[in-house]
């Protein structure tokens, strides 16, 4: 889930709780990838057998799959693993002041900011220890997601996907289209899909959230991961010509995007792609559970967003990233760090698998028979990636994104034209906000 801040703040989430591009998110598409989720602490006396556990995976399946492995972890170790669960609300408004109390020794979290904003605060402890042991079993780019600003590991994965652009395998099939891999290669197959009939660009944003991941793309493939790590944590500024270069990008293809898009569901965008009317559609793996049909699943594949500088390349993905961290001062220091060594193996993804089959790809590469192409490509992209980040409203604080970001690019698809004042407008609030932390 995307919905949760690091401040304690409670936010607008209309779409994240239907949107499950979380949890279960990937679904259908069954591209969602453990990597190896855990709010009030349950309160119990220090217990060498027992480790405490804040989690929020309250929904059945993933509830269940998680029970599943603790058992494992119990009769593998011995230590006993207490599980707090809360709904996902009741987490995001109470995690500030949680962690502040008495929290559970592990507790479930986000990568990237989100988890760098606690680590900061000294409410959560480093684990640097737990990936002497786990550090082999996850690609470079998902260990430099795990860790603080102080270099520091506070973060087990635990599941994560891609953001790319989606298409049918059979509409590329019979218009002769290729795969794009540069702007140009791909603003030309825009026109393409155009002229033969089809919405070029699938689009709904009226939830939000789905113009985020566009900007995200656009950004750090014409500036770089750097640039959008700094513009996220408000370092940077929004009326940098840099940002609004990604602007006149985006103006560019603006008009290959499916109309009305403010209007219109993600899910409705989706099904346009499902019937044939679009030919592209850049958003999460979770997009597969659209396709209600197997036949149609089947005909479904994506490739990563094109190469705008050749200095940047392909080598940054969007992949939203949950895990396990260690609270600042656990009861049982030694049990939590076994569970999370535990959390961080194969072994233990495997069983969340089996479980739950709406997720595929364990830290190391899917041998199971039910991985498809699709999961295996997830995996392969996000591996293979220089750097990883987690989408606008994870990379940054969410008060920023949710009351600034959302209705400001809103204001852009609608009024493209209006993109200094709305630039100008984003970067005087965003002074305020982050000078407020």
């Amino acid at each position: 889930m995307h919905d949760l801040s690091p401040s304690g703040f409670s936010l607008p989430a209309p779409s994240r709780r239907t949107l499950l591009r979380g949890m279960g998110g990937a679904a259908l598409l069954g591209a969602g990838i453990p990597l190896l989720s855990a709010c009030g602490g349950s309160g119990s006396s220090a217990d060498p057998k027992t480790v405490s556990l804040g989690s929020n995976s309250s929904d059945a399946v993933p509830k269940k799959a998680f029970a599943e492995i603790y058992a494992a972890f119990t009769k593998k170790s011995g230590i006993k693993v207490d599980v707090n669960t809360k709904d996902h609300n009741t987490f995001q408004e109470q995690i500030n002041s949680y962690l502040q109390g008495t929290p559970d020794d592990v507790f479930t979290w986000f990568a990237g900011y989100r988890m760098q904003f606690f680590a900061s605060k000294k409410l959560a402890a480093p684990i640097d220890d737990v990936w002497q042991k786990i550090g082999g079993n996850f690609p470079e780019a998902m260990q430099k997601l795990s860790k603080g600003e102080d270099g520091k590991y506070y973060f087990v994965p635990l599941y994560t996907y891609p953001w790319a652009v989606f298409y049918r395998k059979s509409v590329f099939a019979q218009h002769g289209y290729k795969v794009p891999t540069t702007w140009d290669d791909f603003v030309a197959l825009c026109k393409r899909m155009q002229k033969d009939g089809l919405v070029p660009i699938a689009f709904g944003d009226k939830d939000a959230w789905p113009a985020m991941g566009t900007f995200d793309q656009i950004n750090f493939r014409t500036n770089g991961y750097d640039f959008h790590v700094e513009l996220m944590a408000g370092k940077a500024s929004w009326t940098d010509p840099k940002v609004r270069k990604v602007f006149d990008h985006w103006t560019e293809i603006l008009p290959y995007h499916q109309e009305g898009a403010v209007g219109r569901t993600w899910q409705d965008a989706a099904q346009t792609l499902v019937a044939k009317k679009a030919g592209m559609y850049l958003l999460g793996t979770f997009v597969g559970q659209q396709f209600t049909n197997k036949a149609d699943l089947d005909d479904l594949d994506f490739f990563a967003f094109p190469e705008i500088d050749p200095q940047f390349g392909q080598d940054t993905v969007e992949a939203p990233t949950d895990g396990f961290m260690l609270s600042k001062a656990p009861k049982n220091r030694d049990g939590a760090a076994k569970l999370l060594e535990y959390l961080g193996t194969p072994e233990a993804e495997q069983i969340y698998l089996k479980a739950d089959s709406s997720f595929s790809a364990p830290p190391t590469p899917p041998h199971t028979p039910s991985s498809l192409a699709r999961q295996k490509k997830s995996y392969e992209m996000i591996s293979g990636a220089k750097s990883l980040t987690q989408f606008m409203d994870r990379d940054s604080r969410p008060d920023f994104t949710s009351t600034v970001m959302q209705p400001a690019l809103q204001n852009f698809v609608r009024n493209p034209k209006n993109i200094d004042s709305i630039l100008s407008s984003i970067e005087r609030q965003k002074k305020t906000i982050f000078a407020s932390s």
